[in-house]
């Protein structure tokens, strides 16, 4: 991960209403990411149709840039370190600002997500140049301001994402359509891009730092292969190029895990791999984060597709369940996690499955002709659930971490999240589309029930977590980002 060195010449020589101007510029560049990664969520069904792409469009929006930011983010700190922040951080945002007009303008599905992966590619060297820069030259007052700012700025943004792509959409601003949702970001990148060329400090980075890009290549491709096979299978039929794919994934993912053991400076800190409280908590991680990100957004599907929701009504909708991620969130870092330590999971899945088991429930009784209304309670209950698994399981899973392993467990978990997003994404919605032709409420009906099994098989791997937070959280480490609602 990026290096947390602040030598006092660095700190000093920035003034400190040239911190606020760095502070606001790395927030607004967070945020526009996290709503970059929100609003396909709503708008996949509309760009879909307009660019006659299908179901199988509608699963890989999302996942794209999510699949891009999660492989990439496990060297992009390093990248920074060894050329510099202040370059990797104009790199890219400049990047994610072309990939974007890329997007707004793409003629046909193919362009939209090549767009959508190189938005991802470039966030994923953008994102973790701020913070590095932040613990760099920011006074140690100032750097407390600056994290105590981002979780509310980050929650905002995952209500703002959805709800701005709705809005968008239902304006139709010029007869353009859903384009404007990624056209506007091309005024938000230049206007950053020209500020970053100002405020932030110059640094040659450290180039005897080394990076393992083998082992992202291996992962990311992995990855890939999973992904296409799943989302190819679901769609058109189990046929061999489908099962091919699967399996080629699997044997890259075995070779990246190999390449984990024997390199000289891995992604992973091999200590971790063998830390019981850090991969058991990666793995009720990696189930309850596809679970729900996968279930966040097939109700949106849900909402659009079975109940004739408009864009813009399913994503108010939606709100209820977010504005729950993000009171659970605060209430968690406000103290919750540190009294409850490990039981806070708990309590955090028995939350989402009461909540799913609820929404089971309305849409079993009442199918495509239940209420918005109805849905709401439910919503905000899975929204509480899934805010305190969110925000407590990364936290947990560190609890064991020694100092040295604090940089590479952080930034493995991160990862974790997008990675995981990105394949809930593509599983859950494959679910819901495998059983549509019987009916939407009947999709509906068993992706709840498998985002139900799934949340409880991850219960009995709690108990192997450590049992409380770290004594006080590793400096720099990455804030929990808010669920792609």
């Amino acid at each position: 991960m990026t290096s947390l060195s602040k030598p006092e010449a660095e700190t000093t020589s920035i003034s400190r209403r040239r911190m606020w101007a760095i502070l606001a510029l790395v927030i607004v560049v967070d945020a526009l990411d996290v709503i970059d990664g929100t609003v396909t969520n709503i708008a996949a069904p509309t760009i879909a149709d307009d660019l006659d792409g299908g179901v199988s469009l509608i699963k890989w929006l999302g996942p794209a840039y999510m699949l891009a930011m999660g492989v990439l983010l496990l060297i992009g700190g390093r990248l920074g370190d060894k050329f510099g922040q202040r370059r990797l951080f104009l790199i890219g945002i400049g990047g994610f600002t072309l990939a974007s007009a890329l997007a707004g303008f793409a003629p046909d599905p193919v362009l939209i997500i090549v767009a959508r992966v190189a938005q991802g590619a470039f966030g994923a060297l953008l994102i973790p140049q701020g913070m590095a820069i932040m613990t760099k030259v920011f006074s140690p007052d100032m750097i407390a301001k600056a994290f105590g700012l981002f979780g509310p700025v980050l929650g905002v943004s995952a209500v703002l994402g959805p709800v701005l792509a709705g809005l968008i959409i239902d304006a139709d601003m010029f007869d353009l359509g859903w384009r404007p949702i990624f056209l506007l970001t091309i005024v938000l990148g230049l206007a950053g891009l020209i500020a970053a060329i100002r405020l932030l400090p110059r640094d040659d980075g450290d180039r005897s730092t080394v990076i393992d890009g083998w082992a992202s290549g291996l992962l990311g491709l992995a990855m890939l292969g999973m992904m296409y096979g799943l989302i190819e299978g679901s769609t058109n039929g189990w046929k061999a190029g489908a099962v091919a794919s699967l399996i080629v994934g699997a044997l890259l993912f075995a070779a990246f895990a190999y390449r984990q053991r024997t390199a000289a400076n891995p992604l992973i800190v091999p200590s971790l791999l063998k830390n019981r409280g850090f991969t058991s908590g990666m793995t009720v991680g990696l189930v309850s984060f596809i679970a729900g990100t996968g279930l966040f957004f097939v109700l949106s599907l849900f909402m659009q597709e079975g109940l004739h929701a408009s864009p813009r009504t399913a994503a108010f909708n939606m709100v209820p369940l977010t504005a729950g991620l993000i009171i659970a969130t605060f209430a968690a870092m406000g103290g919750l996690v540190t009294k409850l330590g490990r039981v806070l999971v708990f309590v955090g899945l028995g939350i989402s499955i009461i909540g799913s088991g609820w929404l089971l429930l309305l849409v079993n009784h009442s199918g495509t002709d239940v209420s918005l209304w109805a849905l709401a309670p439910a919503f905000l209950v899975i929204g509480i659930g899934t805010g305190l698994c969110y925000t407590t399981i990364p936290t947990i899973a560190l609890g064991d971490a020694k100092p040295e392993e604090a940089g590479s467990a952080s930034g493995s978990l991160t990862s974790m999240q997008q990675l995981s997003t990105a394949i809930g994404s593509a599983a859950v919605s494959s679910i819901f589309f495998g059983y549509a032709s019987s009916g939407y409420a009947h999709a509906m009906t068993i992706t709840l029930i498998v985002v139900l099994a799934a949340t409880a098989v991850s219960i009995p791997f709690v108990t192997l977590m450590p049992r409380q937070a770290p004594a006080e959280p590793s400096e720099g480490g990455p804030a929990p980002e808010p669920a792609a609602a």
